[in-house]
């Protein structure tokens, strides 16, 4: 029995979007997000030249500990560590082990966490020393995109609008959207309906209702929108090698538009932004 088998509620990913008790569900998701949260606020003073990407996931996991969740990925279709760590030009799913940091890198780490049977999913970009200013751009873009989709959710919009929003920003910026991967429905589910795709066209694809939790997580790249996947099953990265970037909350549509239940308690939602 993994982790996530060990504390979640008996649901399944059935296939169909969940719409969720406000009091309830919404309550269980700001707990468990505001401790996924609170994981990136403790790294982002950890996030400097010379520490090892598993060094990172080790803190991470105590973190997750220290404060009463579980890890959501330890174990999850065999993935053996709590966070991910993408660096440059991998766009999601790089894995902790001993790449140590170097100035310019630029890192998205990725955490999620199970709390009283709820699931806090998110990311961010951290910069490492002196990062090239097309790679500040780069995570200035996305963050920003990121919060037009978020602007878009609200009660009868789609998801075509949200993906719209979000793919409309990004290319008018020159970068690329990724297609190969995609937000997801969530709550004591990880992985649930609905998809949630970064790019669309207005008034296409499901009806946001209230009730509804999904993340939002566009990844977006300097160059091609093409990626690969590396022979370990997991490292996603750009096939021209170009830089890659995403950022990430869990959000839920209330009855007159959107909560974001991964804020971060320290207002550090952009620490790529810290050295400006």
């Amino acid at each position: 029995m993994n982790y996530v088998q060990a504390v979640a509620a008996p649901e399944r990913n059935i296939g169909r979007i969940k719409l969720h008790d406000r009091q309830d569900a919404f309550a269980g998701m700001r707990a468990a997000g505001r401790i996924a949260a609170g994981c990136l606020d403790m790294l982002a003073g950890e996030v400097r030249e010379g520490v090892a990407t598993g060094r990172l996931d080790d803190l991470a996991r105590q973190y997750l500990f220290d404060h009463g969740a579980v890890p959501a990925c330890v174990f999850y279709r065999g993935y053996r560590h709590t966070v991910c760590t993408s660096l440059n030009h991998v766009v999601c799913h790089g894995i902790p082990g001993e790449r140590v940091l170097r100035s310019g890198d630029i890192l998205n780490i990725d955490v999620t966490c199970v709390f009283d049977g709820w699931h806090g999913d998110t990311s961010r970009m951290y910069g490492v020393g002196d990062v090239p200013r097309k790679a500040q751009r780069l995570m200035d873009v996305t963050y920003e995109a990121l919060m037009r989709g978020i602007a878009a959710v609200k009660p009868g919009a789609t998801l075509g609008d949200l993906g719209h929003a979000i793919q409309s920003y990004a290319e008018s910026e020159r970068t690329s959207v990724v297609r190969e991967f995609c937000g997801h429905g969530l709550g004591r589910v990880f992985h649930d309906a609905p998809n949630i795709l970064h790019f669309g066209k207005p008034g296409q694809g499901e009806e946001l209702k209230p009730g509804m939790l999904f993340t939002i997580e566009p990844m977006l790249n300097l160059g091609s929108p093409a990626v690969k996947v590396l022979n370990d099953g997991w490292t996603a990265v750009t096939k021209d090698k170009s830089l890659s970037a995403q950022y990430e909350h869990s959000v839920g549509v209330t009855e007159d538009g959107v909560e974001i239940f991964t804020q971060s308690p320290a207002g550090l939602d952009r620490p790529h932004a810290l050295a400006d």
